[in-house]
């Protein structure tokens, strides 16, 4: 290959030893990974064989292992046989881990065994990058994404899956039955025998299914919340934006503050709907950022008044849309939002001009609402743009106006929600495009939940070093 750039003899000596060292440059991200997991007081934090055993064969001190992860995760390697390989292979790994190479099983019963520990390592670094001063904001973005579960879409079983299934065995026997039928008006031959042969074997295997079916039907019943999976018990069937799509997996709450984009609280679910978590992440968020105030970003897949009203007892100030579910509004009458509250006269203005006055409050599903209207329904020219009762009846809830000031912070904000995208949108992109297709390796809430904090790791690290490099990074650690 004479002209070409050349490599060096693989059966050429050296003079001098090769110092590890060497290959791992001041720059190197590797070295902020051992300058972060060094400055861990790993006792405090409570992983498991921090010392050694008094008896047995010497096991890997728990740095080694979770530097490794670290390494992994901020590397996109999640795979503990992976990780096995890349401390065989990779310089960096060698470098980290002083040429130690655990094997797999070892690697993946550290992540197991230390799953509360190692989500404390994530709030750790939290604390890293408020020495940075990047935690200087007091904003937050709220949201949640479907993440895949190892469960596959056939091992997860539901009322309306199990109707589905059931009608077409029924239409499979029935069809395999009238083929019987038809095969035994026609004359005996070798190939009708071998037919009706075939097609009671399949009956036989169709009507197994239908006794699993069955037996699954009665588990169904006694679970909690009528849905079973297999691989990974805790997974759950959940709708996603696609219209018609769905996905077996967990529901990912994150908190993203506004400024660099960080993740400063994360939770994993198995709960489809984002409704009941608002409050619990922006009250971790603002522990996190420690303020007394915080504004809090979020969508209509958020909004629940008590909520809302939890958030705003708490000192936090939430901004998002309210989702349109009036009846009236999509039968093409009047909707609430048509009906302006005048405070100081507690009464409604109708869009006729009409006020609608306080008559009385009554307790709805454990809320208290008043109730709102006028006699002048009767003989008002817009009556039937408004409601088909004898008058239409206004109710409100005795906290309405935290939902109102709500409504006015979006409406004095019209970019929140582009804000909200642009902030909490682009690290699910991230996380899921690192995790690859099946997006959790391991099984139930617990185990997921310890990998979904590597994740997070990973990627705020990853956020850091871009914003303020190795060096500074390094600095703020051995502060």
């Amino acid at each position: 290959m004479a002209g070409f750039i050349r490599g060096v003899d693989r059966g050429q000596a050296t003079l001098l030893p090769e110092c590890l060292d060497d290959w791992v440059d001041e720059s190197n991200p590797v070295r902020a990974i051992e300058a972060f997991i060094e400055a861990l007081d790993l006792r405090k934090l409570g992983f498991s064989t921090v010392d050694p055993a008094d008896t047995g064969r010497p096991g890997y001190h728990p740095a080694v292992l979770l530097k490794l992860y670290v390494y992994g995760y901020l590397n996109r390697v999640h795979s503990s046989r992976r990780l096995e390989r890349e401390a065989g292979r990779n310089i960096e790994v060698i470098w980290l881990l002083g040429r130690l190479a655990p094997d797999f099983k070892t690697i993946a019963d550290f992540r197991k065994d230390n799953g509360p520990a190692i989500k404390k390592v994530c709030a750790e670094f939290i604390e890293v990058c408020r020495k940075l001063g990047l935690l200087a904001t007091t904003s937050v973005a709220i949201d949640g994404s479907k993440f895949k579960a190892v469960n596959n879409r056939d091992k997860n079983f539901t009322e309306a899956k199990i109707e589905r299934r059931r009608k077409q065995l029924d239409e499979s026997i029935a069809r395999y039955l009238a083929q019987l039928d038809t095969a035994d008006l026609q004359e005996p031959s070798e190939t009708i025998t071998l037919k009706k042969t075939r097609l009671k074997e399949k009956l036989e295997i169709l009507k197994a299914q239908q006794g699993a079916l069955a037996a699954m039907e009665k588990r169904l019943e006694a679970s909690p919340d009528k849905q079973v999976s297999l691989t990974d018990p805790d997974s759950r069937s959940m709708a996603t934006s696609g219209r018609g799509s769905g996905v077996v997996g967990y529901n990912v709450q994150t908190a993203t503050e506004t400024e660099h984009h960080l993740i400063v609280a994360h939770e994993v679910t198995n709960v489809g709907n984002d409704t009941a978590h608002l409050a619990n992440m922006a009250k971790q968020a603002k522990e996190v950022l420690e303020v007394e105030e915080l504004d809090a970003i979020a969508d209509r897949g958020y909004f629940d008044g008590e909520q809302i009203l939890a958030c705003d007892q708490d000192g936090i100030a939430v901004t998002l849309p309210k989702p349109a579910r009036s009846g009236a509004k999509s039968a093409g009458r009047f909707g609430k939002q048509d009906f302006v509250y005048l405070p100081k006269e507690n009464v409604y203005r109708c869009p006729a001009g009409e006020k609608l006055g306080y008559h009385h409050t009554v307790n709805d599903g454990g809320k208290r609402f008043g109730r709102y209207w006028t006699n002048a329904c009767g003989k008002c020219p817009l009556k039937a743009q408004c409601t088909t009762a004898k008058q239409r009846v206004i109710s409100r809830w005795e906290h309405e106006h935290v939902l109102e000031a709500a409504q006015e912070r979006l409406d004095r904000n019209p970019n929140a929600m582009r804000t909200r995208r642009e902030t909490v949108e682009h690290p699910f992109g991230t996380l899921k495009m690192r995790m690859g297709a099946t997006h959790f390796l391991c099984t139930t809430l617990p185990k997921v939940s310890t990998e979904m904090a590597l994740c997070v790791l990973g990627y705020n690290m990853t956020r850091v070093l871009n914003i303020v490099g190795v060096g500074k990074l390094m600095e703020a650690i051995e502060a």
